[in-house]
């Protein structure tokens, strides 16, 4: 029994052939089957009518098509929708779609959790749970397709829960997936990965001779007030990130979530200067959502675009985004950390009084 979702399009084509090769089935089945994988996808091999029925019930026993199951789906007034999927194993993951005009950006999740723990995000507050496999990781757009075909992603960006480059070997197949003509089909500069900085994987990625984007999260422009908001600094500092990128040979994107009274100074935006003018790299400014750290104050939206007038007054380019989903649960990990918040409280109900 093989999980097909689970192969890189090649193997996926190979294991399908051998099989079908082993059966006396035609080789124009192969064509037949590969593109409902992806590319047409069907949420199970009977809906697959231009096959004989004998070949659709064999290929549910050999290379069942494990699904992720939608828990909970919220859409904001802005457009953007939020998914929880549940994986079948206790565990659940999110996704959000963010439309904007012809743009439709699936932002998808590589881990349960997260084992780093940035101060200002929610998945953080989970913990690490597992890694995902690469047919959940592309799964989440091949869900969002099978909701419904006009929402196929033009982008995807890897943002979502967990640190990508910490599940590389799940993440690099993934990326053949989505970008593989046989697979979704979209184009390697669509595609972002975005890490901490990860220095081994990261040597990885840049390996690859896609055009995929790379992001980096900063989010502070010195090593003290990085290890403040991020951990991972003490094993991958700043310099050393800095001098990984120097090698990367397609243009970066610095991340950097605006706290007000924290990072927000124009002194940080002038040693943020600093970092990003020799790279050539494009500086997202984020605001802080609300939702990912209840704790921290997000930046005056005055400070916000001070802080960008001073970049861009050094020469870089740099772009404050908006925050999108604000009246649901889109902050990373957010919808996540509320739900199973809620069940611990109703379980605890249940109990009450209960000795």
């Amino acid at each position: 029994m093989t999980d097909p979702l689970n192969l890189t399009p090649g193997d996926a084509r190979d294991a399908l052939a051998a099989w079908l090769a082993a059966r006396g089935e035609p080789a124009y089945r192969t064509r037949q089957i590969l593109p409902r994988l992806w590319i047409r996808p069907v949420g199970s091999w009977d809906q697959t009518t231009e096959l004989p029925a004998a070949l659709r019930r064999d290929l549910e026993v050999s290379f069942p098509l494990r699904r992720l199951t939608l828990t909970a789906r919220q859409v904001s007034a802005d457009g953007t929708e939020k998914y929880l999927w549940d994986l079948g194993d206790g565990e659940a993951i999110e996704s959000v779609l963010i439309p904007e005009g012809k743009r439709r950006t699936l932002c998808i999740s590589s881990q349960v959790g997260c084992a780093l723990g940035c101060v200002f995000c929610a998945t953080g507050r989970m913990g690490f749970r597992r890694n995902l496999t690469a047919a959940e990781i592309a799964g989440q757009v091949r869900e969002v397709v099978l909701l419904d075909p006009a929402l196929m992603p033009t982008n995807v960006v890897f943002m979502g829960m967990g640190e990508p480059l910490l599940n590389w070997d799940a993440v690099d197949s993934a990326l053949t997936i989505l970008n593989n003509s046989d697979g979704f089909g979209i184009g390697a500069r669509h595609i972002t990965v975005s890490t901490v900085g990860i220095l081994p994987a990261l040597a990885k990625l840049a390996g690859r001779p896609e055009q995929f984007r790379l992001a980096v999260s900063l989010h502070a422009p010195t090593p003290d007030q990085r290890h403040a908001l991020m951990p991972i600094e003490k094993k991958y500092p700043l310099p050393q990130v800095m001098g990984a990128l120097k090698q990367f040979r397609r243009r970066v994107t610095l991340e950097y979530v605006l706290i007000g009274g924290t990072n927000d100074g124009l002194e940080h935006a002038d040693r943020l200067a600093e970092l990003a003018r020799p790279l050539g790299a494009l500086v997202n400014l984020l605001p802080l959502h609300p939702g990912g750290a209840p704790d921290l104050t997000p930046s005056p939206r005055t400070q916000m675009l001070a802080f960008e007038r001073r970049l861009k007054r050094h020469g870089v380019e740099a772009v404050l985004r908006r925050s999108r989903g604000l009246d649901i649960s889109a902050a990373c990990g957010q919808l996540r950390v509320e739900l199973e918040a809620r069940r611990r409280k109703v379980h605890s109900q249940e109990h009450a009084g209960v000795e």
